[in-house]
């Protein structure tokens, strides 16, 4: 169900920037100061998506007096490669808290019925500029009339609920290992661009399937998100009784920037995980398996793609995984009614270095290599994607494709989930399917993984190859 409400902020922009997207309207545009009124339409706005921040960027406030269709199809192409590659460092409150009262069982809060609101399942609900937290539970009641419902507050951190007037929904649902119970080590990895915090939660016991055998996961977040988004999974982790490593990496806000301030989509990004690798192999490990998040998904390809450690990687557990970037800016391009020749144009100032001006970016990405889609055959591990059909911000499609054009690959398809919630929704369906999945992984023969692998030997012959992501 679909309830629209007059301070649907994330809608309202949705349709200003349609509006500004429009080649007619745009068009029309023929003065100045009509061109600046679109501008000054969408700064005024939250984002409609995760991946759209509310501030304009420079490459669109010089629109002017006189500038040509041409000339305003690629300042909103800029507008959009910018913010497809800037970090996100502030997340805009989006959604109305309208009360908390008491339950039956405790407090409740009362909150707008949204498209992700009404999904059941636990969730995390941030408030007071990120620094409270708390962990939202079961719908206790629905009012379809005033457009609200009640969930159950399991628990807060950081803050006042109560005092709280708007926050925003996550699939972060814990905020540290003890959280859940678990003994943890912090960690420092030592990344290409200096020291980076992590934690390593070794099993608790040693009854697992797996227990004993030197398996580490390897947890990479996604686009804007923090290691926190690991935690869910470690869960299943446990029962298998292998070890976690959930790592930060470049331009999250926890790890070293990089030396441009951008994302590099997974093309840069993965020399992070390479690290983690090393770290988790010096630390006793014998086999590596990473889970993804998002653009987590897509740094964890490159890694097994890159890598001279993929050897000792024997799979991949990816969750809303981007599989294909040409596909997710040409869904958000059609999403935002922005006509393709514009999107075109924002693939091509990301992955041109004449774009570099405009993106910000030290090197261009090339959006070719990230797309397994037409590299299907290239991928040789064995991967379990786990993707909601109804993902409105990196589209299913292509993981359920990659499935079909791979054996190697196994996809399971969640419903009503959303972006990178499958967990959130249903945890016992993603965790079963995980631990099973894992099972059978180390059921089966290692390929090719025979004696041990000198990591500095490797190491010293990477920088000889002098890969070119290295050096982006």
């Amino acid at each position: 169900m679909r309830l629209i409400r007059r301070d649907d902020a994330p809608a309202t922009l949705l349709r200003s920037l349609r509006r500004a997207g429009d080649l007619a309207e745009l068009g029309q545009v023929q003065a100045g100061r009509q061109a600046q009124n679109v501008i000054r339409r969408i700064r005024r706005e939250p984002e409609p998506t995760p991946w759209v921040r509310a501030a304009a960027s420079g490459a669109v406030v010089g629109l002017g007096a006189g500038l040509t269709l041409t000339a305003v199809a690629s300042a909103v192409a800029g507008y959009f490669a910018r913010v497809v590659v800037t970090p996100v460092k502030e997340r805009v409150e989006n959604l109305e808290i309208l009360a908390v009262v008491s339950g039956s069982d405790g407090d409740e809060v009362i909150l707008p019925a949204t498209d992700e609101t009404v999904v059941d399942g636990t969730y995390g609900l941030y408030f007071h500029g990120g620094q409270g937290f708390a962990r939202i539970g079961d719908i206790t009641s629905f009012s379809p009339r005033d457009g609200t419902l009640a969930r159950r507050i399991e628990y807060v951190t950081g803050g006042d609920l109560r005092t709280a007037v708007r926050g925003w929904w996550s699939s972060v649902t814990y905020q540290s290992p003890a959280d859940l119970g678990l003994e943890f080590d912090d960690v420092l990895i030592d990344l290409p661009g200096g020291p980076a915090p992590a934690w390593h939660v070794p099993p608790a016991d040693s009854t697992g399937p797996l227990a004993r055998q030197g398996i580490w996961a390897i947890m990479v977040h996604g686009r804007g998100g923090a290691r926190t988004e690991g935690l869910k999974a470690l869960g299943a982790a446990q029962r298998l009784g292998i070890d976690s490593l959930l790592i930060s990496y470049r331009n999250d806000g926890e790890a070293p920037p990089a030396p441009d301030g951008r994302y590099g989509l997974g093309i840069t990004e993965w020399e992070d995980v390479e690290a983690a690798i090393r770290y988790a192999l010096e630390q006793g490990a014998e086999d590596i398996v990473l889970f993804g998040w998002s653009m987590g998904g897509a740094i964890a390809l490159q890694t097994v793609d890159r890598s001279p450690l993929s050897a000792r990687v024997r799979g991949l557990v990816l969750t809303g995984p981007v599989i294909d970037w040409i596909d997710v800016l040409a869904y958000q391009a059609r999403a935002l009614r922005i006509p393709e020749p514009v999107g075109r144009m924002t693939r091509w100032f990301i992955s041109h270095r004449a774009g570099r001006r405009v993106t910000g970016l030290a090197s261009p990405v090339d959006l070719k290599v990230l797309n397994w889609i037409s590299r299907s055959e290239q991928l040789r591990h064995r991967t379990l994607i786990l993707h909601s059909i109804d993902d409105d911000v990196v589209p299913y499609g292509p993981s359920r494709d990659l499935a079909e054009m791979n054996e190697r690959v196994t996809f399971v398809p969640f419903t009503r989930a959303k972006h990178v919630k499958e967990w959130n929704h249903k945890p016992e369906r993603w965790d079963e399917h995980v631990e099973q999945w894992m099972v059978d992984l180390f059921a089966a023969p290692a390929p090719g993984q025979t004696g041990a692998i000198d990591l500095e030997a490797i190491s010293a012959a990477s920088s000889a190859a002098g890969d070119p992501a290295r050096s982006a």
